[in-house]
């Protein structure tokens, strides 16, 4: 009986760290042609693609985490740089995230929880397009530990900007 007391006291101080998918929603979307009809008779279709990502985190609870993935996607004429169609996704997920410290829950939540986002907002963004009468959009995988690493690199390279010149005043 002891024994059994000791173990689940200590099986609660080392609570293995998880990571699961509570739920998987689109948040918000959005699809703009500003050229209208016009864009359907463009000659040439040469389309440049611009992708701007962000990544917002919510805390519901102490296990529960929303992560909204932001996606605006810009189509431009090559030739002409007129916008031919722009789309905004908020793809968002909650997820249960338990025994993991600080530091390692907003690397996961910035890189996995994304990860695991990015393919449903890339099916949505697909389908719009499909919808909207332009040829399909085939967006490449996005790596989102690079992404976390270029931030934390910005938000080291700022702060030493911000500390030397605060001894510089």
């Amino acid at each position: 009986m002891a024994n059994e007391e000791e173990t689940g006291a200590t099986e609660q101080q080392t609570q293995k760290p998880t990571f699961g998918i509570d739920r998987i929603y689109l948040k918000d979307v959005s699809l703009e042609c500003p050229k209208g009809v016009e864009a359907f008779f463009n000659n040439s279709w040469k389309p440049r693609v611009e992708m701007d990502i962000n990544n917002v985190q919510n805390k519901i609870n102490d296990e529960l985490y929303e992560v909204v993935l932001g996606l605006t996607v810009t189509v431009k004429d090559t030739e002409s740089q007129e916008s031919i169609y722009l789309i905004e996704i908020e793809q968002a997920g909650t997820f249960r995230v338990s025994g993991i410290a600080d530091q390692d829950l907003r690397r996961i939540l910035s890189t996995m929880a994304p990860s695991t986002l990015f393919p449903y907002a890339r099916e949505a963004i697909d389908c719009l397009v499909l919808r909207a009468n332009f040829p399909p959009l085939r967006l490449s995988p996005v790596n989102f530990d690079a992404l976390f690493a270029q931030a934390l690199q910005k938000q080291q390279q700022d702060a030493e900007a911000n500390s030397s010149s605060d001894t510089v005043q």
